[in-house]
């Protein structure tokens, strides 16, 4: 039997705010109260990113403007890195740049070619108050800052130009999700 308890198992899974909804565009505040709650809503994150196949999911895409993110994503030599920050703050976003698919749960179905530096470390606190710094490279690095863009009120789309920019947009609002009027 398994000792402890897997992320997301108590949490609930929560409707995604989709491109177009204001609290993907509204920096998140930061977390003043370390308790059940603050629990409570990292265990519903973590519902939701699996229950989306995702591999990191911020506070608000699930409505909640709140700086916290979760993930559980592979960097390129395929490790896994499970975990939550709050209050984060990307300490460092450095190395070279490479381009690479990105998308977003809350642009389901839709990606692409975003910059981004491949190696970032990112420092705040668990969800009882340690401190805590996450270091990634590659995959994971992406994962990292695109997360903290997320509490800044920025998507990847934000980083993308010229016709890449164009043509995501083009087919997000197209999409099946896309607000309309």
């Amino acid at each position: 039997m398994r000792h402890g308890s897997i992320p997301g198992a108590r949490g609930r899974v929560r409707p995604l705010t989709l491109l177009g909804d204001e609290a993907l565009r509204t920096p998140c505040r930061e977390v003043t109260a370390f308790g059940p709650e603050l629990a409570s809503l990292v265990e519903d994150l973590f519902a939701t990113m699996y229950a989306a196949r995702g591999v990191g999911l911020a506070a608000n895409q699930v409505g909640e403007e709140l700086r916290v993110f979760v993930y559980d994503c592979p960097d390129d030599e395929d490790v896994r890195h499970l975990g939550h920050v709050v209050n984060p703050r990307l300490v460092a976003a450095d190395g070279i740049v490479l381009r690479g698919p990105e998308g977003c749960l809350s642009l389901p179905g839709l990606e692409a070619g975003t910059e981004r530096h491949d190696h970032a470390v990112v420092a705040g606190f668990t969800v009882t108050g340690e401190p805590v710094t996450v270091e990634g490279t590659g995959f994971f690095a992406r994962c990292l800052q695109h997360e903290c863009d997320h509490l800044d009120g920025r998507l990847y789309v934000d980083h993308v130009t010229g016709l890449r920019r164009r043509r995501v947009l083009r087919q997000a609002a197209r999409a099946p999700w896309a607000r309309r009027g």
